[in-house]
């Protein structure tokens, strides 16, 4: 089975990760290992709990704080954005043979993503902690845009080999009404160079094969008897060759209609379909060619994209933190992998454990539901710093 036609199947990917929590609290008067034991426990068995260790950033003004906040949000979506893009096209780009390796692809510096979420350390040698907030904004921001460039030209190199063979491939495979004859016919078929004779091919359908064959010289002057032959068959349909002479092909043509025989607009040319051939042959090569390091970009820089998404989750967590508990910048910082069963037990369990922290809290509402002005209008509110990474790719049927 050639390579054209793996182009064309549709499959199913799956990879599957997790949800994953990061919470902040304000440090209390015991030591900081007695707070993260107790917090440990007090989460078990409805969550993992790992520290989720964050530096001492500058931070600044607390209005240019709070102006960050909002900008390091737009920072979070258009990260993730460009992240899964670049993951779903490495997914759709992955060849027969390379899907089982979809799950080591997309490790980051050769950790699952779980595992990197669990043991995170900030990369102080791509993110210096010398600079302010606003400039490791920018560094990411900077980051994300060139693979956000680099993505589309790579995409669109790769696209335009993929649809040029697409097109190829339908040429030559379905209706004999359509598809590219040159693969099917030789040379003997036809009469070739002949300054008075032509030879045409015409599409026959199974129930006409005896009607074709019993009256094909009939259907015009000049028709030459006992020159048709049958070719090649597709199912229900047959693909004779007849020859004439040159001038009666216009009427031969118009006659075959009526009769629902298809003549097709085909001369044989064994250069042109050796040029196809090889046209076919070239883009193949250009095609295997630009895969490996393809995939060696989406590899690396879906592993650079999460890294800086990861980074952004960090600095909205951090910032959040002294927005909401102010100076110094002392807070218990975690990730939490939770039980899906026990999400809302673990909420309940937050809420009850911090709804001291909550001057705002409003009698009466749900977890997660209250409007603060100035601070969340209408999004979920929780009395402890919130974020979640989701890294639970949807599973989907891709094709292409």
């Amino acid at each position: 089975q050639s390579n054209l036609s793996k182009l064309s199947k549709p499959r199913t990917l799956v990879l599957a990760m997790g949800m994953y929590w990061l919470v902040s609290v304000p440090k209390d008067d015991a030591a900081n290992q007695q707070q993260w034991g107790r917090f440990g426990e007090a989460v078990k068995p409805m969550a993992s709990a790992a520290k989720f260790n964050l530096p001492n950033l500058k931070v600044g003004t607390l209005d240019a704080l709070m102006a960050l906040s909002d900008d390091l949000a737009k920072l979070d979506q258009f990260t993730e954005l460009i992240m899964q893009k670049v993951y779903n096209y490495m997914a759709n780009a992955l060849e027969e043979n390379d899907l089982q390796k979809l799950t080591e692809y997309t490790k980051v510096n050769n950790k699952d993503l779980g595992t990197y979420c669990n043991s995170f350390v900030w990369d102080v040698a791509k993110f210096p902690t010398k600079v302010s907030i606003k400039e490791i904004h920018d560094i990411i921001a900077k980051n994300l845009t060139k693979i956000e460039k680099d993505f589309k030209t790579k995409s669109t190199t790769y696209n335009n080999l993929k649809t040029s063979l697409a097109q190829h491939e339908k040429k030559e495979t379905g209706s004999l009404v359509t598809r590219n004859l040159g693969p099917i016919v030789k040379e003997e078929d036809f009469v070739v160079a002949s300054e008075y004779l032509v030879t045409a091919c015409v599409v026959v359908p199974k129930q006409n094969v005896k009607e074709w064959e019993g009256s094909y010289w009939k259907l015009a002057d000049f028709v030459v008897p006992g020159s048709s032959q049958c070719v090649y068959q597709d199912g229900d349909q047959f693909l004779y060759t007849v020859t004439m002479f040159k001038k009666t092909i216009d009427a031969f043509k118009n006659n075959a209609r009526e009769k629902k025989f298809i003549v097709r607009d085909f001369t044989y040319s064994k250069d042109k379909i050796d040029q196809a051939t090889n046209e076919v042959k070239n883009l193949q090569r250009a095609k295997d060619k630009a895969y490996v390091p393809l995939i060696r970009w989406l590899k690396g820089n879906f592993s650079e994209a999460f890294v800086n998404w990861i980074h952004v989750k960090a600095l909205r967590l951090f910032t959040e933190s002294v927005l909401r508990y102010g100076l110094p910048a002392t807070f218990l910082t975690a990730v939490l992998e939770p039980n899906k069963k026990l999400e809302k037990k673990l909420r309940e369990k937050l809420h009850s454990m911090y709804s001291n922290l909550d001057k705002a809290e409003v009698p009466g509402a749900e977890v997660g539901q209250a409007d603060i002005p100035g601070v969340f209008m209408g999004g979920d509110y929780y009395p402890y710093v919130f974020f979640d990474v989701n890294t639970a790719f949807v599973d989907t049927a891709r094709e292409f």
